[in-house]
């Protein structure tokens, strides 16, 4: 049986993605692999090296999972995406990248299903984001409403300096935070200006503590 080649495989995987997808592989200083998708190229080049504030330069900084919107001023073309690390034995490797064309650039509002028609939140506005029973509710200031993108999909379109995945079932605004506080097995509690407390899972407490610096 003939033996796959590196390409070959990823090229075989990239077909299980949608077409509005482009991947990319990395070393820890440059590309190694890239297929555009039909709805975004970044015009990456196996070669090219990794520029600062680009999703894969700051999955491989921070060695974790990186999902955010990058700007047109990196690569001239605004994007979503997610770049995961990978190890060579105990070596950080490289990293994998999942890019998405940004439909939400220039929004600065999340428009949610109310009882009798919709509203339009300011991003400011809103305390924080859930996944309940299957449904996606917008907590706000002012109302609560319900939206039809996931919880990864919001990931991608709010601003990372001000939301923040909590857990698995939360998406938080920084700037509704009242106060930070301890709970068993190095996990946190989260106090909103609204008198709700929502949770800080085991699993996203060291990156929620990186990102807001304690």
């Amino acid at each position: 049986m003939q033996r796959l080649t590196t390409r070959s495989l990823l090229d075989v995987i990239g077909e299980l993605f949608s077409d509005e997808i482009s991947i990319a592989v990395t070393t820890t200083s440059e590309y190694i692999y890239y297929r555009p998708s039909i709805r975004i190229d970044l015009k990456i080049r196996p070669g090219d090296s990794i520029k600062e504030e680009t999703l894969a330069s700051k999955a491989l900084v921070m060695e974790q999972k990186v999902s955010e919107f990058i700007p047109r001023n990196v690569f001239g073309i605004p994007y979503h995406g997610m770049a995961v690390p990978f190890y060579d034995g105990a070596h950080l490797g490289g990293c994998v990248l999942a890019i998405y064309p940004a439909l939400t650039e220039g929004k600065s509002v999340i428009t949610v299903k109310t009882s009798d028609g919709w509203k339009p939140i300011p991003f400011e506005k809103v305390q924080y984001i859930e996944v309940e029973d299957r449904r996606t509710n917008v907590i706000s200031q002012e109302l609560n409403g319900v939206h039809r993108l996931t919880l990864q999909d919001f990931e991608y379109m709010l601003p990372r300096e001000s939301f923040i995945r909590c857990h698995r079932s939360f998406i938080v605004n920084v700037n509704q935070i009242e106060h930070i506080y301890p709970d068993t097995h190095s996990t946190f509690m989260l106090a909103m200006r609204n008198g709700d407390q929502i949770p800080v899972s085991q699993s996203y407490s060291s990156y929620f503590r990186k990102l807001l610096g304690f």
